[in-house]
């Protein structure tokens, strides 16, 4: 054991656009919304992941909320500072006499620029880390789901997150074939806002699509256990007036259907242009899945359908990512080749 080890920290953060999760000493220790609360005259930070995304959409003039990252990527700098830096005193809330040396591994989606990638080491470093090295997404949620990387066996992830859909065949400890499209959760957001304000005349926020999506969103339109109908309070666009509508998951997966189709052709796409040999195993192994838009209700169904492989949902995907990137952190020899 290295003189002084006790005093480093090593951790593993899933810097998500939609939700950060930190592992430290293998457990789940940090899994708060990607935002900030911000004072608009002093800059000063008033509140960071679930107490700041209560606060979204309801703030007035003196406060704003920040979502540091957008499509996988950090879109303001200083706020991604701050959020990683109060994420990682939510660690260990004490305050110690030696601060740790903080040694870190990210996941970054497989179709960062280098620009992006060093935005993210940036901020990082900034929060107070003196070591960091990345890992690609696919990856560690191809590691996370219990997939053996290094078999010359070739596997297809599909990790459907906050801002970016990856899709990647992995074989021998390596990405043969990968598509990133931005493309993902905060669509379906996105669509649900647009297909309430066309279709009811009402006017929602963000967290109401979001809580839609959770409570009645599917891919299909047949699905043996529906949700119940959801209650939808938002603005009368004609009235101006505070309304109650109910939706069904019908009308749900009617407003998605030309985003997850997006995310279809991409898959397709990645098939077309994977070796012939891999083609083969990923006929047996068929597709994984993770990430959050992966609990979309019948998504593997509708793969499965367009595909005709088998899909296979990943226990708890949307702690996937993190799960994975925590055990390469652990297993930092085996893996080194893997982290940058």
């Amino acid at each position: 054991m290295r003189l002084f080890s006790f005093l480093t920290k090593e951790i593993a953060i899933d810097l998500g656009t939609a939700n950060t999760i930190i592992i430290y000493n293998d457990k789940v220790v940090v899994d708060e919304p990607s935002i900030v609360a911000m004072d608009r005259k002093t800059e000063k930070i008033i509140a960071v992941g679930k107490k700041a995304m209560m606060m979204h959409g309801k703030t007035h003039d003196n406060i704003i909320t920040i979502k540091p990252l957008r499509d996988g990527v950090i879109a303001d700098f200083h706020a991604a500072e701050h959020m990683i830096r109060e994420m990682i005193k939510m660690i260990s809330p004490k305050k110690s006499l030696f601060p740790p040396v903080l040694k870190m591994v990210i996941c970054i989606p497989s179709g960062i620029t280098e620009v992006e990638e060093r935005a993210v080491r940036d901020s990082a470093e900034q929060a107070g880390a003196k070591e960091v090295r990345m890992i690609h997404e696919p990856m560690a949620a191809a590691i996370g789901i219990g997939i053996d990387v290094m078999e010359p066996t070739g596997n297809m992830i599909v990790d459907i997150g906050g801002g970016t859909s990856e899709i990647a065949v992995i074989a021998l400890g390596g990405i043969v074939n990968n598509k990133s499209i931005r493309i993902a959760g905060n669509d379906f957001n996105a669509d649900i806002v647009d297909y309430m304000r066309k279709t009811h005349n009402i006017n929602i926020g963000e967290r109401t699509a979001e809580r839609i999506k959770i409570e009645v969103g599917a891919a299909i339109t047949d699905l043996e256990n529906p949700p119940e109908d959801y209650a939808v309070h938002g603005r009368d666009m004609l009235t101006g007036i505070p309304k109650e509508i109910t939706v069904n998951y019908a009308e749900i997966a009617y407003a998605l259907d030309k985003t997850i189709s997006k995310i279809e052709a991409a898959v397709l796409s990645a098939l077309e242009n994977t070796p012939p040999e891999l083609s083969a195993d990923i006929f047996r192994t068929g597709i994984y899945l993770a990430g959050g838009g992966s609990l979309l209700r019948g998504l593997d169904k509708r793969l499965h359908a367009r595909t005709k492989l088998p899909v296979t949902i990943a226990d708890d995907p949307l702690r996937a990512v993190a799960r994975g990137t925590g055990i390469a952190l652990k297993n930092f020899e085996k893996f080194t080749f893997l982290i940058k």
